[in-house]
């Protein structure tokens, strides 16, 4: 698991004083962001000619509310991991409070065909690492 820590702006807030629900998926990619980069991968992930990681699915559910000046942890696993895909799992809490959980699917394509791709090797050992 890959844990990030963040406190809630009052920009990430709707008038109601909790955050806009999608939100948490900016939450959510941050902590896959710093997770990736975690690997120290010997290309660079996010930008290349070869291949692109689009996520084809995400879902969420929100059990309590996050508000203005709370801080949470973001925890990220890898839920699945296939030879061209992996799922993160997402669980959001506020102190020990479960507040989200959400989960993306991502799949890694060529860039040129965007027909799916087998993972490199230290992509999929990084992956490894944070399997639940």
């Amino acid at each position: 698991m890959f844990t990030i820590k963040r406190k809630i702006n009052f920009f990430d807030c709707d008038p109601a004083g909790i955050i806009f629900y999608s939100r948490i998926f900016e939450f959510c990619h941050s902590a896959y962001e710093h997770m990736i980069s975690s690997f120290e991968l010997k290309e660079n992930y996010w930008m290349n000619d070869d291949y692109v990681v689009p996520i084809i699915h995400s879902e969420s559910e929100y059990v309590k509310p996050i508000k203005f000046g709370d801080e949470i942890s973001v925890n990220v696993q890898v839920s699945q991991l296939k030879h061209s895909s992996f799922e993160l799992t997402y669980v959001i809490k506020r102190e020990k409070d479960l507040c989200c959980h959400a989960k993306t699917v991502h799949v890694f394509v060529d860039k040129k065909s965007w027909k799916k791709k087998e993972m490199f090797e230290d992509l999929t050992e990084g992956l490894k690492l944070h399997k639940s």
